[in-house]
């Protein structure tokens, strides 16, 4: 019983457990508390495992990228490119969200206020954790993730010394998204028990919000790649976008079919210098590292999920918290685990550091959890161009 069971696709047992979670809040409502502790379960094994998956994944992805001095300014040109794009990419979705307001309406919490939001300077000054097991033990996200930049940073430094602590990073990081993926086989319960009790408070009509939701998925990854990289090919690829993603289209329907940036890199190197042109070097070093850290669509969907999160929940946002979103889910896209629905794991991140609580946020993942799979696969087309768009521009400059 148990091989047919994992013989099942994961995402049809998820929407198995949505079907019956959504008969069940329907039919039975006041059944759903009943079955609550089971959601709770689920979410808190997510939320166990936010801290360590941001501080490690991070400092191994960063510790990963190979020998600092062979970086060079080639190195360096990528890094801030794909740094800028993130930013853009946060901005947009928390901008979209901001505009369409997905959320509003929802009425999934409570409405009230976060508690009293931290200043300006604190929020500044938190950033660095005066001690890294307390920001551990707090889940304090924006100290956890620039720690996990200092020590990847500091093992990339090392060089030849830092290497065994790389491998050990690294060993860490297949571990932990172990961790993740036996959480994960959970799933269709955790969806089942959090659904049942959405419907119960809400009903049904709370679905019209994740298609309001899914709307904006596609408008926020439409206007990164209209906004951000077609100006980039344009301006300093000295490229037609057009003509670019024409000759990219292969590599965009296997990122949306897979919803995986790391299997489509063997195709968007092969892409870069058959149908693009581009150096070989250019293209071995600056697309990897883009499979790793160039997620745009990520960054994109954490911010749009996070405003829409509070919107949902009927939290005000106010400058501060808006501030602390954007930098935390910046920060939070470069550490970004490729598994499946990993985004929620940095959304979580994002919510905690705005003060949501975990009740609140397991309402968040069980509402979204059932459609991520149909998200990722949109999201994960602007990750792709991402990539190519940096290439083309490093390419450029490194030609001149």
């Amino acid at each position: 019983m148990i091989r047919r069971w994992l013989a099942i696709p994961l995402w049809l047992r998820v929407l198995g457990g949505l079907a019956l979670g959504v008969a069940l809040g329907l039919v039975w409502p006041a059944a759903a508390p009943v079955v609550a502790i089971v959601g709770e379960l689920f979410v808190r094994a997510i939320r166990m495992l936010v801290a360590p998956i941001v501080l490690v994944t991070i400092a191994a992805g960063i510790a990963g990228m190979g020998d600092a001095r062979r970086l060079g300014p080639l190195g360096l040109r990528t890094l801030a490119l794909f740094g800028a794009t993130t930013m853009a990419a946060v901005a947009i979705g928390m901008a979209v969200a901001a505009i369409v307001q997905p959320g509003a309406g929802t009425a999934l919490g409570s409405g009230t206020a976060l508690g009293t939001p931290r200043s300006l300077y604190d929020t500044i000054v938190g950033i660095i954790p005066a001690n890294l097991v307390e920001a551990l033990v707090k889940g304090d996200m924006l100290a956890l993730i620039f720690a996990a930049i200092l020590i990847g940073a500091g093992t990339l430094l090392a060089g030849e010394a830092g290497r065994p602590f790389a491998r050990g990073l690294q060993s860490m990081s297949a571990v932990l998204l172990a961790m993740v993926r036996l959480v994960m086989e959970a799933t269709p319960f955790g969806v089942f028990a959090l659904i049942a009790g959405a419907v119960a408070s809400s009903g049904a009509a709370i679905f019209e919000r994740v298609g309001w939701l899914a709307l904006c998925v596609v408008i926020g990854s439409a206007a990164q790649m209209a906004l951000v990289h077609a100006p980039l090919l344009a301006l300093a690829a000295r490229r037609s976008p057009l003509v670019f993603w024409r000759d990219s289209v292969e590599a965009l329907a296997i990122a949306f079919s897979t919803a995986s940036s790391s299997a489509v890199l063997p195709v968007v190197m092969r892409l870069a210098e058959t149908r693009h042109g581009l150096a070989p070097a250019t293209a071995q070093t600056v697309l990897p590292v883009g499979a790793a850290i160039g997620k745009d669509g990520t960054a994109m969907y954490v911010g749009l999920l996070s405003v829409f999160a509070l919107q949902a929940l009927g939290h005000p946002i106010g400058a501060v918290e808006a501030l602390v979103i954007w930098l935390t889910a910046v920060l939070a896209a470069f550490g970004t685990a490729p598994v499946p629905s990993a985004s929620l794991f940095m959304l979580a991140a994002v919510l905690a550091a705005v003060g949501v609580g975990a009740a609140e946020t397991a309402l968040i993942v069980g509402l979204v959890l059932p459609f991520d799979r149909l998200l990722d696969m949109t999201r994960t087309v602007p990750s792709a161009s991402a990539n190519l768009t940096v290439a083309a521009c490093v390419d450029r400059w490194e030609r001149a």
